[in-house]
């Protein structure tokens, strides 16, 4: 499939069913919205008729809450039309991930167990994206537990890369990116362990950011003290990523690794002159992982790009003994603790994949996690007089390209066989063992049309000084203005038509 260049119109511009309207900015809407020269009806109205367009296709949003929307939409044109105190993402609708509760809504995670569950509550991220004014539209599909970087599940099927149907959109939070990608939302939640904001950003050309530990807090969680699994946002470009970031950051006492730093520090202007940054470029994590050629070509040019932006740039990665096993050892105890009772009584009904990593994590003894938290002092250590002599590291977001849709994972990489549905990973997941923030921002794409990632990572707890330099480097090269146009055809070249769905369709679900 050819994908097409859209140029963002301008916001003053009326509501287009499919159109022009579903590819402005989040912040074009929500001042849209604001000035009255848009209403919130409209706009919720032209992402649901996007979504009945193209979602058929990619299968992107699995639980439609339509009804639910317009109802919520008029009461916001309500809201605007008494002058009460708006909210920053008054009007704009989003769907979230399907792991993250929503009160009456049903939130599946992707497995038979929770097929029917409706949460009687939001959780935080939630909360805080509708306490801002937007308007829930709908649930993003996921992997089974939100375990793995492909978004498959035996709930809803698969979600397919709205560039090439045939591809992988990437996961955990593959549904959120497909959707952005495609216009059916402007804004997305999601999480990320071991790249599962980042993967997908990647694999559909648009934008992922891991925050800091603590940045966005989340309750509820059974391991509060955990660093590892974090939430954050998505866009189709940096400035909105930061828009919801503003609204889902802060300090929350019902967790206590939360950072003190207000949401609203991430509200301004991401404009930064980028000249005398020490950028370190590394293609591989200094040889630690393979990476195929086709990522590698596509991402050599951001390094005279970030040149052209007035950036010293050597090829230099910092020291990441160890990352591995404290990511592995972590990610098992944290699904051993999560999923531990289930696996018990419902294995058969669970993905083997994941029951063997609870099960790795029933194993692991004192002397593993003590190992462990040892060579994760280390590493942040290391990592941090790192970036006492760089001010920002790029590397691949992802070791490869988009894959088949149906397989589970690549099975080789860059000619290395790989050994597991993780090892794939490791550009990503070993990042997440350092700490710190990183963004994956669009950065061209291979001569067959699939999106590749470039990974901005930053020192401890500087996500605004990713944001920026991601910023920039967007501005720069414009790749996340390319969009995609899905539902034309099947991958078998069948027209594909209005109600025809290569997953299972979510109907709305209500207490």
């Amino acid at each position: 499939m050819n994908p097409e260049v859209h140029q963002a119109p301008d916001a003053r511009r009326t509501a287009d069913a499919g159109g022009g309207l579903v590819h402005l900015t989040a912040r074009e809407l929500a001042a849209a919205i604001r000035a009255r020269e848009l209403s919130a009806r409209e706009v919720v109205q032209a992402h649901l008729d996007r979504i009945e367009q193209v979602n058929g296709a990619v299968n992107a949003v699995v639980t439609l809450t339509a009804e639910r929307a317009l109802d919520e939409a008029r009461a916001a044109d309500e809201r605007t039309v008494r002058g009460a105190p708006l909210g920053p993402l008054h009007g704009l609708p989003v769907a979230h991930k399907d792991t993250h509760d929503t009160r009456g809504i049903r939130t599946t995670y992707g497995t038979p167990l929770l097929a029917d569950n409706v949460p009687d509550r939001d959780e935080l991220i939630v909360e805080r994206i509708r306490g801002a004014g937007a308007i829930t539209i709908g649930k993003t599909n996921v992997p089974e537990f939100a375990a793995g970087s492909h978004t498959v599940n035996p709930v809803f099927g698969a979600t397919r890369n709205p560039y090439d149907l045939t591809r992988s959109a990437g996961g955990s939070s593959g549904g959120a990116a497909a959707a952005l990608a495609c216009g059916m939302h402007p804004l997305a939640d999601g999480s990320d362990m071991g790249g599962s904001l980042r993967n997908p950003a990647s694999f559909c050309n648009v934008v992922g950011l891991r925050p800091s530990p603590g940045r966005v807090p989340t309750w509820p969680d059974a391991t509060p003290w955990s660093t590892m699994a974090v939430q954050g946002p998505m866009a189709r470009n940096v400035a909105d990523a930061a828009l919801l970031l503003s609204v889902v950051a802060g300090p929350d006492p019902r967790s206590p690794i939360s950072l003190e730093t207000p949401g609203s520090a991430f509200a301004g202007s991401l404009e930064r002159d980028l000249t005398g940054l020490r950028i370190a470029w590394s293609p591989d994590l200094g040889g630690a992982v393979p990476v195929d050629r086709e990522v590698t070509d596509v991402l050599a040019p951001a390094v005279t790009a970030f040149a052209g932006l007035g950036c010293t740039v050597e090829e230099a990665c910092p020291d990441l003994s160890g990352a591995d096993e404290v990511f592995r050892t972590f990610r098992a105890w944290q699904f051993h603790l999560a999923l531990g009772a289930l696996t018990r009584t419902a294995a058969d009904r669970i993905k083997p994949s994941l029951v063997r990593n609870v099960q790795q994590g029933r194993a692991l003894t004192g002397i593993d996690l003590e190992r462990a938290t040892v060579l994760h002092g280390q590493l942040f250590h290391r990592v941090r007089e790192f970036f006492e002599r760089y001010d920002a590291l790029i590397l691949p977001t992802s070791q490869v390209v988009p894959f088949p849709v149906e397989s589970e994972y690549p099975d080789t990489v860059g000619g290395v066989a790989m050994t597991d549905y993780l090892e794939w990973m490791r550009s990503a997941y070993l990042v997440s063992a350092t700490g710190s923030p990183a963004l994956s921002v669009p950065a061209g794409f291979t001569p067959a049309g699939l999106p590749v990632g470039l990974q901005i990572v930053g020192p401890h707890r500087a996500d605004l000084h990713v944001l920026q330099i991601g910023h920039a480097f967007e501005q720069a090269t414009r790749h996340g203005e390319r969009r995609p146009e899905p539902g034309v055809t099947r991958p078998d070249g069948r027209v594909l038509g209005r109600h025809e769905s290569f997953g299972a369709s979510g109907q709305e679900h209500r207490r």
